[in-house]
């Protein structure tokens, strides 16, 4: 009897499930969305400025790892001790006192030593709210070996401000840009697919909205309760989702009427599962191209408000507020500029990287 054989059809037309050879899961890009990726890599200045600005959000998010006033571990009398994660007692190390232990202390040092221990601590020795009291001119000192960028007008380490500074203002803009990007679809979502009268009545009360001062807003209400992180994303959230809505609502106003849209609603498919099945992968493209600007702007309307004093409550580590101390002290040029350059360089790196997820989705560039 003839032994048949059967050819096996080409590997890259096989249907591949969850695992790959070895057992090992595989993920793999669609052609559409590999070929975005290809063109968004070969923008070097955004692919490049996308890995310098998460290496710095990478850093920041480490804050408490570089500058702190804490150790990062001891050893004393045998035992080994964290005091980045926990608060010890000063008698904890033969103290006197039942408070938290200072570190920076030589008395607390000298009793760690005694004991035959040894302190590790992080390259810079300041968290953004500890003062120097040794400065060996008055505050804000030049920088210096032990403060490598100065220190500002009340003896704080500028760059431990620095560090604590662009974590809190990239986390603020992240989480700003997240929920107003939703508000934002769902709001333009709804205008686009339904329109008539319900786009219409949108329409108006979202031009009477952007009608609304909101810095002044801010302002007032600033003035009436203290700011804090949460309070100042809830208002600036309440006037920041209008941006994406017009780009969305464009996106479903368009594709309401295509054939697979009317297709779908022949078969009973329900409106919710039309809009964000079928319609809303259309209007992402023009989303993600502008959540980059998003982000850039609630980092900047952040530092806008700390510079003129409606942000973050005083001492908090603030972009803003660090500009505004240059403004002040003139005579401390490494103020102004420490604080200058660094958001320049955040802003430039995500407008750089704007414009290549811009490039990246552009349809002539993607189906060429």
């Amino acid at each position: 009897m003839d032994k048949r054989t059967e050819t096996a059809p080409p590997t890259q037309d096989r249907p591949r499930g969850p695992a790959g050879a070895g057992g090992r899961a595989r993920f793999s890009l669609s052609p559409i969305n590999r070929r975005r990726w290809q063109n968004f890599k070969a923008n070097k200045r955004g692919y490049w400025s996308l890995r310098i600005f998460l290496l710095l959000f990478l850093v920041s998010l480490f804050s408490e790892f570089l500058a702190n006033d804490k150790p990062l571990l001891l050893k004393y009398d045998g035992g080994y001790y964290m005091p980045v994660f926990v608060s010890y007692a000063e008698t904890t190390f033969g103290g006197e006192f039942e408070t938290e232990a200072d570190y920076r202390d030589p008395f607390v040092a000298d009793l760690i030593r005694e004991k035959g221990g040894w302190i590790l601590w992080p390259p810079i020795r300041y968290s953004y709210d500890t003062i120097n009291l040794n400065l060996p001119v008055p505050a804000p000192a030049p920088p210096s070996a032990e403060n490598w960028l100065g220190t500002d007008d009340q003896g704080r380490d500028v760059v431990a401000r620095l560090l604590y500074g662009l974590r809190i203002s990239i986390l603020f803009g992240l989480v700003l840009t997240f929920f107003s990007s939703i508000i934002g679809v769902v709001a333009g979502a709804v205008q686009g697919y339904f329109g008539g009268w319900v786009d219409l009545t949108f329409q108006r009360a979202i031009e009477i909205w952007n009608s609304v001062p909101s810095l002044y807003l801010l302002i007032i209400i600033a003035s009436v309760i203290e700011p804090s992180f949460w309070i100042l994303l809830g208002i600036l959230l309440l006037f920041s989702w209008v941006a994406l809505v017009g780009v969305v609502r464009a996106e479903f106003l368009r594709g309401r009427n295509f054939e697979y849209v009317n297709a779908a609603r022949a078969m009973g498919i329900s409106n919710l599962t039309i809009m964000f099945r079928h319609l809303l992968p259309n209007a992402m493209v023009a989303t993600l191209t502008f959540m980059p600007f998003i982000l850039n702007g609630s980092i900047t309307t952040l530092t806008s408000l700390d510079f003129l004093g409606f942000g973050l409550p005083p001492g908090s580590p603030s972009l803003g507020e660090l500009l505004a101390q240059g403004k002040s002290n003139l005579q401390a040029p490494w103020l102004g500029i420490s604080g200058f350059a660094a958001i320049a360089i955040m802003l430039s790196l995500l407008i750089f990287v704007g414009e290549a997820v811009r490039d990246a989705l552009d349809p002539r560039k993607t189906f060429s």
